[in-house]
Formats: structure tokens, C-alpha cells, sequence
């Protein structure tokens, strides 16, 4: 990976970090600023205090913001942190734009007609 291109995608990952983030505030009502959240910070147990509602509402905010709908085959640990979940949101974009799925524009609603 050349130096340009391992730098678009950090950028691309601090961008999706803080996107994660701001999701998160919004939907989960936390009353945190993105920069009082810690990548690495735990989304259940110690860290954010997530329950099983707020894990739907994770499922929501996928589908919703970045047009991923969750399979029962994938693997639940992506919901072990914040950095875990922008892996597989960067995994599954990947793998949609391989498979030529169409995404849901961020921001908009992956439940509309198709």
C-alpha cells in the first residue's frame, strides 16, 4: 500500500470513526461529545453501558446510516467497540461494493422501495 493511498485510509477511518460516534450520541441519547468517546472505549459492560435495546437500535443505526443490514452468520463481536464497529462497517462496504449490492446513501433510509 503506497504512502498516499495508506493516508486516504486513515483519513477515511478517522472520518468514519467520527461519523460512528455522532451516530451513536444521536440515537443512543448519549450525553457525550464524539471526542469524550475513546475509540477502543467498550460499547456494553464498562464502557458506554449499552443494553440489549440499545444494541437494536445499534442494528437501526447500520441499516439506516450506512445502508448495512446485519446478517445472522456475521460474527457479534463487532460490537465490541467503537473501533470494531467502523471495521465492520469498512468490511461490509467493502464487501457490498464487491458483490455489487447497492448501499443506501448515508444519511438516508436503506428501508425504501427496491
Amino acid at each position: 500500500m503506497g504512502s498516499s493511498t495508506l493516508h486516504t485510509a486513515i483519513e477515511e477511518r478517522k472520518a468514519m470513526l467520527l461519523e460512528v460516534k455522532t451516530g451513536l450520541i444521536e440515537r443512543l441519547n448519549l450525553y457525550q461529545t464524539p471526542e469524550q468517546i475513546d475509540d477502543d472505549t467498550p460499547l456494553f459492560g464498562s464502557g458506554l453501558k449499552l443494553d440489549s435495546v440499545d444494541a437494536t437500535e445499534l442494528l437501526v443505526l447500520l441499516d439506516k446510516n450506512f445502508g448495512i443490514r446485519v446478517n445472522e452468520g456475521d460474527d457479534p463481536s463487532y460490537m465490541r467497540s467503537v473501533n470494531t464497529l467502523v471495521s465492520f462497517i469498512i468490511d461490509k462496504k467493502a464487501q457490498n461494493a464487491l458483490s455489487g449490492e447497492p448501499l443506501a446513501p448515508q444519511g438516508s433510509s436503506a428501508t425504501g422501495d427496491h
